[in-house]
Order: structure tokens, then sequence, then C-alpha cells
């Protein structure tokens, strides 16, 4: 099934286009450019079919190797780096050569790091066959690995050149991996875009449905918004830490858990706790609270964690690269579409959200 693509720019020192479409994962040659002869096509496990047919569509053009790699956050280690870079030096990877993230977010943070490391920089494509991976994690340029004190703790900020965003590569997950990717989308509704939430809230299996217009249009929105952040503010400097909305506590979530937590359930929780903090440091009202708990469990995502772990996920908290020295610093909301930095707040105040996240 083929349909007219939509792309969307993200501009900047190195700009490149986010194609949305049907269709579009096995016509890469645009992309790619003159010049490529080698391609390391890295891919999970479930997707060695998807992967053996798109070095077909590729082969005769360019030599183009396949490197399975662990799934989801097994993945982002340096040992599974350091396997991608022998097979790139074995096959003597020069810097005009390319390498293609295929798969979920994990996989195109790997792909992006590799990428971005190899001799300082080769072409990247980013093709992501997630829900999370189109709407945030292949998006934006942030790559990188995750070390044993924390989730993405090692990385570079790496364009891609093109990210493509196949509509098709979703009919086939199932449904709790699509929901599990719409906390992503429900985040950029709260700090951007009220018509997110408005789509979701008209009709959730409409809205959840990767068939449907509704569905594509909450992508593009989703990749709209986090193209202009990106533009405006490429490094984190300031701006595009309104896009970790939920993640501070959601990565402790992560690490807490070792990674069996799917990160749209952590980063779920993260958000009701941002919201919380933001209700009881007197920001937010009663009203967006309930908004987020009932819109998430409307997708059956996760508001609330055991109680007892504070400890752990503070800890967690304090190491993360988002914090300033000793300083945290959270992003929270003063109404939706209005988000801020609440920074270095009292710990007595962060223990009385997690208590209302409690379970």
């Amino acid at each position: 099934m083929t349909d007219a693509p939509t792309e969307i720019l993200v501009s900047g020192t190195r700009p490149y286009p986010v194609v949305v479409g049907r269709g579009l994962r096995l016509d890469l040659d645009a992309h790619l450019g003159n010049g490529v002869n080698k391609i390391l096509v890295v891919h999970p496990p479930t997707l060695g079919a998807a992967a053996a047919e798109l070095r077909e569509s590729l082969l005769g053009r360019y030599e183009v190797l396949l490197a399975e790699v662990p799934d989801a956050e097994a993945a982002k280690r340096v040992e599974v780096a350091s396997f991608l870079w022998g097979i790139m030096g074995q096959a003597d990877f020069t810097r005009s050569d390319a390498v293609i993230g295929f798969g979920g977010g994990a996989v195109t943070d790997l792909a992006g790091f590799v990428a971005a490391t190899w001799l300082r920089g080769v072409k990247l494509i980013q093709v992501p066959t997630t829900l999370l991976g189109m709407v945030d994690a292949a998006v934006g340029g942030k790559t990188g690995i995750n070390t044993a004190e924390g989730k993405n703790l090692v990385g570079a900020f790496y364009a891609p050149a093109a990210v493509i965003c196949d509509l098709d590569t979703l009919t086939s997950l199932p449904r709790n991996e699509i929901l599990a990717g719409f906390a992503e989308v429900v985040k950029y509704g709260f700090i951007a875009e009220p018509e997110i939430l408005d789509i979701i809230e008209t009709d959730v299996e409409r809205a959840t449905d990767p068939e449907t217009p509704e569905f594509r249009r909450l992508v593009e929105l989703s990749i709209g918004i986090k193209a202009r952040v990106v533009r405006e503010d490429f490094t984190e400097q300031g701006l595009r830490e309104i896009l970790n909305y939920g993640h501070t506590l959601g990565h402790a979530i992560e690490h807490a858990e070792r990674y069996q937590w799917r990160h749209g359930a952590a980063v779920s929780v993260g958000m009701v706790f941002a919201a919380e903090l933001a209700r009881l440091s007197g920001r937010l009202s009663d009203e967006v609270v309930d908004r987020h708990r009932r819109i998430l469990e409307s997708l059956t995502l996760p508001v609330s964690y055991p109680l007892g772990r504070w400890q752990t996920l503070l800890a967690a908290m304090q190491r993360d690269k988002k914090a300033r020295g000793s300083l945290l610093r959270f992003i929270v909301l003063d109404d939706v579409a209005r988000p801020t930095i609440l920074a270095g707040p009292d710990q007595s105040l962060l223990f009385a959200a997690y208590q209302e996240i409690g379970s």
C-alpha cells in the first residue's frame, strides 16, 4: 500500500527530512546520495526477514552487511557497539559509507551512536519501525548507549541524513507495543499541542489504530513538535529540555527495573509524578493532573509505582544526565502547553509527589 508522503524538515546546521508515509522503507536511494559504497544495516532479531528484504532492495548498487543486535535496551551496551565497530573495521568502511538503523528506539539510538563515532562520523539513515522510534528516538539526533550506572549516559548529538517513518511497519506490531509508544505522543500533547490530547480523548480506538488518518495525524504532529524544538536547541542547552517531561523519574524507574519496564510505561508514571509535583508546588490545577491520569489510563498505561522504592529512584535521578551538579531539574507544567523548569525542589516535595503516585 502506498500513500503520498509527508516531509517534515528538521533544520539547523545539518538539516534533514523526516518522511512519513507508507511503502517507504525499500526506497532509500535518494537519501543515501552519491558516494556511498558500503552500508551496515543494524536490526533486532525480530526484523531478520524484513532486514533481508531491505538488503535485497539495495544490492546491485551497494555492498550491504546485516548486523543483528539484541532486542530493546540489551542492544544499548558498549559490547554491542564494539561488535558493530568490528564489522565496519573488517569491511573497511570509510567515511563515505553509511549505517542504517532499522528497528525500534533502542536500535536507532545504538546505530546513531555507532555512526557518530566510526571515523568521527559516517552517513546515517534511520528507519524506525516502532511508534516510539518514529515520534521520539529516531528524530532529533540524540544517540547513545547505557552503562551500569544509568540510561543514555554515553552518547553524542549526531544528525542523520534522513529519517524514514514507514507506517506500514507498525501494522504488524502488538497492540501493547503501539500503546507503549503513545506515552511520548501524550507528552507532546501536554507540553506543546493540545490537539493531540483532543484526538485521543475523542476516540482512543481510532487514535491508536495505525491504519487511520487520526493515527497519522498524531505521528505528524508529534514529529513536527520535536522538529521545531530540535531546530532551536539541537544540543539541549535550553528549550529542548521540555522534551524530557516525565523522563527524569521515568529513566529512574527503567534503571530500577533493570529495563524490564517498557520506556513508555516508565515515562507514563513519570508524567503523572511531574504533574503531581507541579500541583503540590502550586503551579498546576487538579483538573490537568486528573487529565493526565484519565488519558494515560485510557491507553492502558500505568500511572502509579510501588511505594518503598524512593531511595533507589532518588539515587538514579541524581545520576541522570539532566541533573546539573547535585541539583535535580524537572520539567513541569503551569498548564497544558506551558512547560517550565523546576530546579532543585525540596526533597520533601519530591517525596510527597512520589506518595501521590504510590501503589
